[in-house]
């Protein structure tokens, strides 16, 4: 698995200027506002944008995957999204990058960092990922291999989590069911704090309250707001979300 962060070439900033273009001519701040760009083994460049939609609408990084099969790419390279309002790159959501590992595992994702824009292998992006169950080698004889579900946090979280400020993680089209769990940490030294999802509650965005918030390890709710939108760019008050609760195996 390729988790090693590299900076980015010239061709990757190249590409993140093109989604931007992309995102800035053809955004409107309400149903498209990510712009994405992948590049294909011999340069060339495909763009999309999202659409979003309560129903699930699509992510800029699956229309642009969409984009270049229609062109005839077939080997692609890198792909980087782009927000809007000089939100600049963002990191793929969990469904995109289970796409890209499914269908173009050697693809490269360019990503924000402290330290600015870096480039890194989906495996990277996705540890211990999902293996479909005709995929997976048996851990015994006759006795087929399970997969174990992981939650991913942000390493800005690793602390709060370890400490136990933090006992709860509201996920938006992120599923995840009750059970063991490894809980990874992106993009820092692949941390996995090994927990157990101990309860599921659906809400609204709308209907998220303080207590939500400070058990999401937040000063308030304003600020869980502004995280929410953060992660997840096209989310809505309407929005169902899922405040997912959890404490460490050995808690």
């Amino acid at each position: 698995m390729d988790s090693t962060l590299q900076l980015p070439t010239e061709e990757d900033l190249e590409l993140v200027e093109f989604a931007q273009r992309i995102v800035k001519a053809n955004g409107d701040g309400e149903v498209h506002t990510v712009g994405a760009a992948v590049r294909d083994a011999r340069g060339r460049m495909f763009g999309g944008i999202n659409l979003y939609h309560f129903t699930g609408g699509p992510c800029a990084e699956l229309v642009a995957l969409g984009h270049a099969r229609a062109a005839g790419a077939r080997e692609l390279a890198t792909i980087v999204a782009v927000g809007d309002r000089g939100r600049g790159v963002l990191a793929p959501c969990g469904r995109d990058r289970q796409v890209l590992l499914d269908h173009h595992p050697g693809i490269r994702v360019l990503v924000p960092t402290a330290d600015g824009v870096r480039s890194i292998g989906i495996a990277g992006l996705l540890p211990h990922s999902y293996v479909w169950a005709d995929q997976a080698a048996p851990s015994e004889p006759g006795c087929p291999a399970t997969a174990r579900q992981s939650l991913y946090f942000h390493r800005d979280y690793l602390d709060a989590v370890r400490t136990g400020r933090k006992t709860t993680t509201v996920r938006f089209r992120d599923p995840v069911a009750t059970g063991p769990v490894d809980m990874v940490f992106e993009l820092d030294e692949e941390v996995v704090l090994q927990g157990v999802v101990t309860q599921i509650i659906s809400k609204r965005v709308d209907e998220l309250t303080e207590q939500d918030a400070i058990a999401d390890g937040f000063r308030d709710l304003e600020e869980l707001h502004d995280r929410l939108r953060y992660h997840y760019p096209d989310i809505v008050p309407a929005d169902a979300v899922a405040i997912v609760q959890f404490r460490l195996a050995d808690a």
